[in-house]
């Protein structure tokens, strides 16, 4: 079994408010296995933001944190530590991050994932 380090960052810097911004690149296959090891989120305005994180399996939604503050300038670690994520595939779909503000153009994102092959 192959193991590889591995990031994504997501800039919002365009998304509407309240629209999922899905970590694509992580998603896990019928080959991969990813187990995330650290998930921030970066608020980069200058007020007070919201956010949920959701884990996605085809139509199943299961939050991580729902509406969770950040302030301004602040970051909110959903991953990392003694928090780990495994995403996987069953039922013919992988598993899926998806992370959400309530305020349109308001977040960095970062998830840093061990793919095991």
């Amino acid at each position: 079994m192959a193991n590889a380090f591995k990031n994504v960052t997501v800039r919002a810097t365009s998304l509407a408010a309240d629209t999922d911004a899905p970590i694509g690149s992580a998603v896990a296959n019928s080959t991969t296995t990813h187990t995330i090891i650290g998930l921030s989120i970066a608020n980069i305005t200058s007020g007070v933001i919201t956010t949920s994180v959701k884990l996605t399996n085809s139509s199943t939604e299961t939050y991580i944190v729902k509406d969770a503050p950040i302030p301004a300038g602040g970051s909110l670690l959903t991953a990392g530590g003694d928090q780990k994520i495994v995403l996987w595939y069953t039922g013919g779909n992988g598993d899926l991050i998806k992370v959400q503000s309530n305020t349109a153009n308001s977040m960095n994102i970062v998830l840093s994932y061990l793919e095991s092959t």
